[in-house]
């Protein structure tokens, strides 16, 4: 019953267009008051402290920062010269290469709406110069941007993570696979859609392209590596490989490409700036969310209620997979983690779902709900930059959704195409 009038609330404020981390707060606090009284508001101003200062957050913001950098110092532009150079000339190579783009800007920055802004301020122009309709324009580059938090690194994976006391970096093993196999078959429908719809190819294939284009490229293509790889390796953790990705951003932007002056670092900051603290908030607000639950035994109920209807872990995945769907559509990514995970963790241990499978489920579905209207963040952003209608682009958009809706059941029920990696490196 707690849970029921919570959503309720929660939703009704959300509706009334209340900013979501303010009607998480409002719920939060609310709550303690009706079943505790004042007394313990005390604990909920620790909790909204600790819950936006946990160190393995502290890459959230770092990664934004690090994607607002390559906006605004000629990264990205080399980048998709580069990826044009070696797949441009493929009938609706322009629809390709804004997927490959999309799958190297993911390597580095973490955020799907730092990506589609940073390729698609770029791309869609062209697109729509060289022929392709707004509508697909705006659709194939939201879909790829969707990568962003597939492929790691992460900024969903991060914050899952660390609700759930999960480890990072298996996390981000775990998404490889997925994220690679989704770019190419993002690639595979848009050959198909290209040639059912007569779209042009690029410039005829040129080595000598490709070598100007990757001399210009290579200092951009070694961030991927450098972020990775540390991570990877042991070397450096989530969190420092994301202050590792600033500070090449940074020097690479400055120093070797000299695009970079105090002008654009402001801008870029301010960029960071101004993301950081809509996600941050919301981390805060929503630690006192998952307080109240907690203490209220919400969590706990649901699993028993689940588990009484029926312990069968795909059964339950399948659920899950519904639960996801409908609040991807309503809700954003950073909200949708924080108020789901708390709550559905204990279900999940219960029935033996590795939480490593889970985190990426719960990715591809935030993924698949930044396409889905009506918040569809990532889509809204595309349409924007492309000035396309947000109904019409969603129907040009069904093929690429189904793409991430194929990888979201694959990898549901072969729990081997993200864990296999994972129990591989282990």
């Amino acid at each position: 019953m707690i849970l029921l009038w919570t959503a309720i609330i929660l939703i009704g404020l959300i509706f009334l267009n209340v900013p979501i981390a303010v009607a998480v707060g409002v719920v939060a606090i609310g709550g303690f008051l009706i079943t505790n009284g004042p007394a313990q508001l005390y604990d909920v101003v620790i909790v909204l402290y600790t819950g936006a200062t946990s160190f393995p957050l502290i890459a959230i913001p770092l990664f934004i920062l690090a994607g607002s950098l390559m906006n605004t110092s000629g990264i990205s532009i080399r980048l998709i010269n580069f990826v044009s150079s070696l797949i441009g000339f493929v009938r609706g190579g322009l629809g390709m290469v804004n997927v490959g783009v999309s799958m190297f800007f993911a390597e580095i920055s973490g955020s799907a709406v730092a990506d589609v802004a940073a390729t698609g301020t770029v791309l869609i122009p062209e697109m729509k110069r060289r022929g392709y309709s707004r509508t697909f324009a705006a659709a194939i580059t939201s879909s790829s941007a969707s990568l962003a938090i597939i492929i790691p690194p992460s900024i969903p994976m991060i914050l899952y993570g660390a609700i759930a006391e999960t480890s990072v970096l298996k996390l981000f093993l775990a998404g490889v696979v997925p994220g690679v196999l989704g770019g190419f078959l993002l690639m595979v429908v848009t050959y198909i859609l290209a040639v059912r719809y007569d779209l042009p190819r690029e410039e005829s294939f040129d080595l000598r392209r490709v070598g100007k284009a990757f001399r210009e490229a290579f200092w951009a293509l070694t961030l991927p590596v450098i972020i990775l790889g540390g991570i990877f390796s042991g070397f450096v953790t989530a969190t420092e490989g994301a202050a590792l990705a600033v500070v090449t951003a940074l020097f690479i932007g400055t120093f070797i490409y000299r695009d970079m002056n105090l002008e654009r670092l402001h801008k870029a900051m301010l960029e960071g700036i101004s993301q950081t603290g809509i996600v941050m908030l919301l981390v805060a607000s929503s630690a006192a969310l998952g307080l109240f639950l907690t203490q209220t035994q919400v969590p706990q109920q649901l699993a028993q209620s689940i588990i009484a209807f029926t312990n069968n872990p795909w059964v339950v995945l399948a659920l899950l997979n519904v639960l996801l769907f409908v609040l991807g559509m309503f809700l954003h990514g950073a909200a949708a983690i924080i108020l789901v995970v708390p709550i559905v963790m204990p279900l999940v241990t219960a029935v033996g779902i590795d939480p490593i499978h889970f985190g990426i489920v719960l990715t591809l579905n935030l993924a698949i709900g930044q396409q889905t209207p009506p918040v569809a963040s990532v889509l809204i952003t595309s349409c924007s930059i492309a000035k396309a209608g947000i109904w019409e682009t969603t129907r040009t958009n069904l093929p690429f959704i189904a793409v991430l809706a194929f990888i979201l059941l694959l990898v549901t029920y072969v729990p081997a195409v993200s864990l296999g990696l994972v129990h591989l490196l282990e």
